[in-house]
C-alpha cells in the first residue's frame, strides 16, 4: 500500500518505520516547508494519507487531502470545532477521514474498563471521581484529546456526572462535575488515570503508554483497515469489525 505522510515530527518518523516494516511504500512526505506537494503527482498516488501536526493545521491538511482525492487517517487532536464540518462531509461522500484521539489499542481497551467502573459507580455515591493526564511539553492541547474522550465516556454512562472541567487541583468540584488535571513534563508518551476517591479508599483505573510506538501501529493498521471504504471512522469502527 501507497502512503503519504502528513508532519514528520517525532510520530512521522515512527510511522514510517513501522509502515515500512509492516511492508508499505512511503509515496509522499509533507511537512510544514513542502504543503505544496499536496498538488504533487506522488501524494495523489497515495492510498492513504496519515496526518499527524498541530490543531492549528489539521482541518486544513486533511482538507487538501480530500482535495486530492486521497483518504486520510488523523491523531491530531485539539481541532473539534472544525472536525464537525469535515465528518458531515465525510457523511455526504465528499471525502474519507479516520480519526481518533489515541490510536493505541491499550487505550481502546482502558475506555471500555472505564466505562464498566463509571457504570458500577452509580450504586456507589460515597466515591468522587476525577481524571489526570500527563504528557510530554511538545503537547500543545489540553485536556488531551484522550482525556476528553475518556471523560465524554464516563458522563454517557453516568446520572451523577453532567460535564467534565478542566481543574488545576484548586477548588473542590461543584456537584455533577468531572474535574480533568493535566500535567506536561519530560518525553512523558502518556498516562491517563482515572480515580474514585472515598473517606476510606480509592480506586484507580492506568493506562500508561511507555512510548509512541503503540500509536503508530494503531494508525498505520488503520490505515490498512480504511482502505477501499469511504466516509467518517473512529477506532470503535476498526475494533468492531471482524
Amino acid at each position: 500500500m501507497k502512503i503519504a505522510l502528513i508532519g514528520y515530527g517525532r510520530m512521522g518518523h515512527i510511522i514510517e518505520e513501522t509502515a515500512v516494516g509492516r511492508g508499505h511504500e512511503i509515496c509522499a512526505v509533507i511537512d510544514v516547508d513542502n504543503k505544496e506537494d499536496f498538488d504533487s503527482p506522488a501524494f495523489r498516488k497515495a492510498d492513504v494519507a496519515i496526518e499527524f501536526t498541530r490543531p492549528d493545521a489539521a482541518a486544513d491538511n486533511v482538507l487538501r487531502a480530500f482535495a486530492a482525492g486521497v483518504p486520510v487517517v488523523s491523531g491530531t487532536t485539539g481541532w473539534g470545532d472544525s472536525l464537525e464540518a469535515i465528518k458531515q462531509m465525510c457523511l455526504k461522500g465528499e471525502g474519507t477521514l479516520f480519526h481518533s484521539s489515541n490510536f493505541s489499542v491499550g487505550v481502546w481497551l482502558f475506555r471500555a474498563a472505564n466505562r464498566y467502573l463509571a457504570s458500577l459507580m452509580e450504586r456507589f455515591a460515597q466515591y468522587s471521581p476525577s481524571l489526570t493526564e500527563v504528557h510530554h511539553v511538545h503537547k500543545l492541547d489540553h485536556p488531551s484529546g484522550t482525556a476528553i474522550t475518556v471523560a465524554e465516556d464516563m458522563i454517557a454512562v453516568s446520572g451523577r456526572i453532567s460535564f467534565w472541567q478542566e481543574t488545576d487541583g484548586g477548588d473542590a468540584p461543584a456537584e455533577g462535575v468531572l474535574p480533568v488535571a493535566h500535567e506536561r513534563r519530560g518525553e512523558v508518551a502518556g498516562i491517563h488515570s482515572v480515580c474514585w476517591d472515598s473517606e476510606v479508599d480509592s480506586i484507580t483505573l492506568t493506562h500508561s503508554a511507555k512510548s509512541r510506538a503503540g500509536f503508530a501501529l494503531g494508525a498505520v493498521m488503520a490505515a490498512e483497515w480504511l482502505r477501499g471504504r469511504k466516509g467518517f471512522f473512529t477506532m470503535e469502527d476498526m475494533i468492531s469489525t471482524k
